[in-house]
């Protein structure tokens, strides 16, 4: 379910003022976040973020394309190593029965 129009989106208040103070600095180091559940304004296109996904920090240069979404969705959580074929279960089968 999605969250109600009237309330606007889901920002921590924090990560706000580290966006804020971000724009103002000109160093430019990358905000470090564990907030996943924030949702991406407008303010934060062209912000570096290293979000973390309970293992690493993911380093994101947030563009236009990512507003809307959330922080979470662009540092997964999981790591996919790919499906094992079929063949390598079926030709030790297939050797044991000649």
């Amino acid at each position: 379910m999605a969250r109600a129009v009237w309330k606007g989106p889901f920002v921590e208040e924090s990560l706000m003022k580290k966006v804020d103070k971000y724009k103002e600095d000109p160093k430019k180091i990358p905000i470090k976040t564990w907030s996943r559940k924030s949702t991406i304004l407008p303010d934060f296109v062209g912000v570096s973020f290293q979000i973390y996904n309970g293992k690493k920090f993911i380093p994101i240069t947030i563009s236009e394309d990512m507003v809307g979404h959330k922080l979470g969705e662009f540092s997964p959580t999981r790591t996919f190593y790919g499906h094992t074929p079929a063949d390598k279960k079926a030709k030790p089968a297939t050797a044991a029965k000649k």
